[in-house]
């Protein structure tokens, strides 16, 4: 089992710890927003220690308490509830979507930053201008718990909002406070890179079509006839459908980012990986089972 509290991590539990419903895990991205701050007037960052007292030992902040409390300038971290616990930093009407427990975990995370925010005496438009030390400490846990690199609605680039009561419902992966279905808030703007997985000039919707394709080749278990998660034949009848939708979205990915993707390249890959898996699916069929 993964850690329930995130190593490194200063443990300060508020309590009232509460089950999840299950289903698609989830991460949600905030800011602290302590300050309202502009370019033309900007403010010194809240202190650290500020923010885990509030959420950590003031009745009125230990409601909202996350998960996680994250300073991107020094990579420090405080976790207020374990991660199979709901926390309550998201509104949730009674009787509409679930919100705080709307999956296996549902990891919410407070980055300490408000735009334009200043520290030492830099001044820092976004949170991915910051240094972001410890981020990939903390996606290493939150990965951990089946969260997946990909963010249904997009990557944050902007205090936009844009959400989706089906989206939210069904599909699992990061989640900007400003995607949660009965929410308000507009944070937390920008948010890090995947390491490896994403660049940080990357659109959402180049992010979207290389997440689609990343999980177009990652074949799951199968089995003989429904032994396993889903049976040989109706793999070896969905080879053909998932080839072209990879072949659609390398191109379409080819065509957004021109020269700097091999499109003939990375098909032929895919194809590779497809005949191999179909190799595989017929052994399993024809071959000697134990069911």
């Amino acid at each position: 089992m993964p850690d329930l509290w995130m190593p490194g991590a200063t443990r300060l539990d508020v309590g009232g710890h509460a089950s999840t419903d299950g289903g698609k895990p989830k991460a949600i991205a905030h800011i602290t927003w302590d300050r309202n701050a502009t370019a033309a007037k900007p403010q010194d960052l809240v202190a650290y220690e500020n923010l885990q007292s509030w959420f950590g030992r003031n009745p009125s902040g230990i409601p909202s308490a996350p998960h996680i409390l994250w300073d991107p300038f020094t990579g420090r971290f405080t976790q207020f509830l374990p991660a199979n616990s709901r926390s309550k930093s998201l509104a949730d009407r009674a009787g509409g979507t679930r919100t705080n427990r709307a999956g296996a975990v549902v990891l919410q995370v407070e980055a300490l930053f408000f735009p334009y925010c200043r520290v030492d005496g830099k001044v820092y438009p976004r949170l991915i201008d910051t240094p972001c030390k410890g981020w990939p400490q903390l996606l290493a846990w939150i990965r951990s718990w089946g969260v997946p690199d990909f963010w249904p609605m997009g990557r944050p680039t902007n205090f936009n909002s844009r959400r989706s009561e089906e989206t939210w419902r069904t599909t699992g992966g990061w989640y900007a406070h400003a995607h949660v279905p009965e929410n308000d808030h507009q944070d937390p703007g920008s948010w890090p890179a995947f390491a490896t997985e994403e660049e940080d000039d990357m659109t959402p919707e180049q992010a979207k079509q290389l997440a689609e394709i990343r999980s177009l080749v990652r074949f799951g278990t199968w089995g003989y006839k429904g032994a396993g998660q889903v049976d040989a034949w109706a793999i070896l009848n969905s080879l053909s459908t998932q080839l072209a939708a990879q072949t659609a979205a390398v191109k379409a990915l080819a065509g957004q980012l021109g020269n700097d993707v091999d499109t003939a390249t990375v098909v032929a890959a895919v194809e590779r990986a497809i005949a191999e898996a179909t190799v595989q699916v017929n052994v399993d069929v024809t071959g000697p089972t134990n069911s």
